[in-house]
């Protein structure tokens, strides 16, 4: 508890999936309510300059979660907000805290920064050698740019920005808007729906070969806030849990977990997205003692009885 004693924080995106998580860390570490400052978007527009001087003042550790995020299809559709809105909230929070005299600030980066085809598993020695795959590449950068700054602002001005390489997360209290989720809860709310409806097909985008890693979001919590109490460097350190899946073999999981028995047809008119993700953790369990503990299909499990669950209680 003496690192978090006294401290005041600030957590962007606090109220979403990751950060509900991450507030339930800090507060079984002992930080108070009132010690917290978790903005809404709606209350506090982080695109606005104003509002990123409002949000960090007087603050100690900022952690920047906040971000517009989605699936393959929804960074076909809309890459330039994508870049644009997480580009200058993540710019502006970090200059907004240099120039408060914040102690650290905590940065959240994304898979989708990794060159289209990084060597397997990603190391973060490799984080410049080319450029990301296509459909999130304006995404990616936008959040890599903040890599740059952090180091830069280290270099210059003897900030402490750290900046996290977390990979694709799921669990209870995912993003299950099929507008904008990414492929897990996207599945699940498929065969789910497909199972209570009766019907005899699922769609499925691409053609399984593609594969992912997957850190489920308890792990991910802990290793953020382990990391902020622990890490102090200038390199970026990916955050999952080393082990990788390929999509068909995911589909197939899901669908034992929801019972859906009927045919699968692979709508292979639509993108796979980048070949393959898995990534060297090494660096987070040196440097900071984490090591994912939730078995990829016991998460899984728990993921798809939350939604039953979740889908009962709302309709």
């Amino acid at each position: 508890m003496t690192f978090w004693e006294n401290k005041r924080i600030l957590l962007t995106g606090g109220a979403g999936f990751l950060g509900s998580h991450i507030v339930e860390q800090l507060q079984q570490r002992g930080v108070r309510k009132e010690q917290l400052y978790v903005p809404r978007s709606r209350d506090l527009d982080l695109r606005k300059w104003e509002n990123c001087v409002k949000a960090v003042r007087d603050k100690d550790i900022v952690i920047h979660l906040a971000a517009k995020v989605g699936g393959i299809g929804f960074n076909q559709k809309y890459p330039g907000e994508l870049f644009y809105d997480n580009a200058i909230m993540g710019i502006q929070i970090i200059e907004a805290a240099r120039q408060e005299g914040v102690e650290k600030c905590v940065i959240l980066g994304t898979v989708c920064a990794y060159p289209k085809f990084t060597p397997v598993p990603f190391s973060e020695d490799a984080l410049w050698n080319g450029y990301p795959e296509e459909t999130n590449a304006p995404y990616g950068l936008a959040k890599k740019m903040l890599l740059v700054q952090s180091q830069a602002y280290r270099q210059q001005y003897g900030f402490n920005s750290i900046y996290l390489l977390p990979v694709n997360l799921y669990g209870p209290g995912d993003n299950f808007n099929p507008a904008s989720s990414h492929v897990i809860p996207a599945l699940i709310k498929k065969f789910v729906e497909a199972v209570r409806d009766k019907k005899p097909t699922v769609d499925v985008w691409g053609t399984g070969a593609a594969s992912r890693e997957f850190l489920f979001v308890e792990d991910a919590a802990r290793a953020i806030v382990l990391a902020t109490e622990r890490y102090n460097k200038p390199e970026p350190v990916n955050l999952g849990a080393g082990k990788e899946i390929s999509i068909k073999d995911l589909v197939e999981i899901i669908r034992k977990h929801t019972g859906f028995t009927g045919e699968l047809h692979w709508d292979t008119s639509k993108p796979d997205g980048q070949p393959r993700r898995c990534l060297v953790t090494s660096r987070a369990e040196k440097e900071f003692g984490f090591v994912a503990q939730v078995p990829f299909e016991e998460g899984l499990k728990r993921t798809v009885e939350w939604y039953k669950q979740y889908t009962l209680n709302t309709t």
